[in-house]
């Protein structure tokens, strides 16, 4: 009787031992890091997640649609830069980044990096670094498509009854503030989709950003909008970071200038921005 309980006992623990190894078996492994401890990338490749800011109304750039993740350009190079980390694209986890809240969301840590058409500019620098450009655009205006009367920036400082419409915190907000002459002729918005609302309402007579944003919209509505073509301004887009967090910026910049050497950023912009605008000759990034 003795032999039995004990043989029963010994079967129970092969069983136990049994589950316990097949479930260690199965469990995934943990998140490895090759980068240097204390670094970004090695916290973010050890989380095993990646938090990152985007727009989310910005076709061909980012767009946030049907899809659980927005879409675009920028959320291409956010890829690219999320395979070096080691981490997969179901682990990025994007937050939609208005123009106003970037550098508040890159201070307080509530994302790692921010791609979202992100001007680089003095005063972001003295809040942020940015890694970067990866891209070259320059500010327009969009317009209605049977509109003849505006034909540049200059209308506004002689017509102050037309009005304009941009984003809060934007670099071209800032820019046609320049033109303008009227109280409120500069109407603000915390989207562009809410600019073109405004537009086809005939509450402004024109949206201003940068051109190839505004090709986009123009490209989901090409029988209502048409785009200038005349830019006036440069806006080198960058890649926000915490201040002067040197090591991930250039560790982002040797991706960015490794990617447009082995194709993978020509294979990005071909699935997006390339329906609309001739990709880059060169990419010259900012090592300060």
């Amino acid at each position: 009787m003795r032999f039995k309980r004990m043989t029963a006992i010994a079967a129970v623990a092969v069983v136990a031992f049994g589950t316990a190894s097949c479930a260690k078996k199965d469990e995934p492994a943990a998140p490895t890091s090759k980068f240097a401890a204390g670094t970004t990338m090695d916290r973010i490749a050890k989380a095993g997640k990646f938090n990152v800011g985007t727009k989310w109304d910005q076709p061909l750039f980012g767009l946030k649609g049907l899809a659980k993740a927005p879409e675009g350009f920028d959320v291409e190079i956010v890829k690219i830069i999320a395979a070096e980390l080691g981490i997969k694209d179901d682990k990025v986890h994007y937050e939609e980044t208005v123009s106003k809240v970037r550098e508040d969301f890159i201070s307080s840590g509530r994302v790692d990096m921010i791609v979202a058409t992100y001007t680089i500019n003095d005063a972001r620098k003295e809040k942020i670094s940015f890694a970067g450009p990866y891209y070259e655009a320059g500010q327009d205006i969009l317009v209605a498509k049977d509109d003849t009367t505006i034909t540049g920036p200059e209308i506004f400082k002689t017509d102050a009854t037309k009005k304009v419409c941009s984003v809060t915190g934007s670099t071209p907000a800032k820019k046609i503030a320049e033109y303008a002459t009227a109280p409120g002729q500069v109407v603000l918005f915390d989207v562009y989709t809410k600019c073109l609302d405004a537009l086809k309402n005939k509450q402004v007579a024109a949206v201003t950003t940068d051109n190839v944003i505004l090709m986009g919209y123009v490209s989901k509505e090409p029988d209502k909008f048409k785009v200038l073509g005349k830019p006036f301004t440069k806006e080198p887009y960058g890649i926000g970071v915490k201040k002067d967090d040197k090591v991930f910026r250039d560790w982002i910049n040797d991706i960015i200038e490794k990617a447009f050497a082995d194709g993978r950023y020509k294979a990005a912009w071909d699935k997006t921005v390339g329906a609309i605008a001739p990709m880059p000759k060169e990419i010259k990034v900012n090592r300060y």
